[in-house]
């Protein structure tokens, strides 16, 4: 081609080789194609992405998604508070737990040989060291007389009777001895 073309000497280009301008046309044309499948990429992307959006939105009549997401983080605040709470409670059970009776033993029996229906008795009452005491009721035509031995790590330091030591074995578990 010629360097004078009418063309470019009407648009004030006459300068310009005509092979320049249409090697500079052909690049332009090429990066118009190339942006052009770029958007056609990023409209697939953009089409798939609201399809996901439209699959996680639907069933919500709530008016936004932040909304939900605000109940549901005051729901976990609430939860965490109440968990919280429940678990200071069982510490203090638990602890209260330590010093409540747990281990009872219970034996009944005739105090003397001529009164029937075994109307004694010999009740121990433990917590979980093994605290406590032992009540032994003896009742006999006379009348009924009660006394309480106290009860520290399993021992008393007052010798126990009998009946009272088999009370004090079924609180704590033991066999009878």
């Amino acid at each position: 081609m010629s360097t004078d073309s009418y063309i470019l000497d009407y648009t004030g280009l006459h300068g310009l080789n005509m092979d320049t301008v249409i090697i500079s046309l052909l690049v332009l044309l090429a990066l118009f194609l190339i942006l052009f499948i770029v958007i056609l990429v990023q409209g697939g992307r953009l089409k798939k992405l609201n399809r996901r959006l439209d699959k996680f939105m639907r069933g919500t009549e709530a008016g936004s998604l932040e909304e939900e997401i605000a109940k549901i983080f005051a729901d976990n605040t609430y939860l965490k508070k109440v968990s919280e709470e429940n678990r200071h409670n069982i510490k203090t059970l638990f602890r209260n737990f330590e010093s409540a009776f747990q281990k009872v033993g219970l034996v009944k029996y005739d105090a003397l040989n001529q009164m029937g229906g075994k109307l004694s008795f010999s009740l121990a009452l433990l917590d979980e060291k093994d605290n406590g005491f032992v009540l032994n009721s003896v009742h006999s035509n006379d009348g009924s007389y009660c006394y309480a031995k106290e009860i520290t790590k399993g021992s008393c330091k007052i010798e126990l009777g009998k009946e009272e030591k088999e009370a004090l074995n079924i609180a704590m578990g033991e066999k009878n001895v």
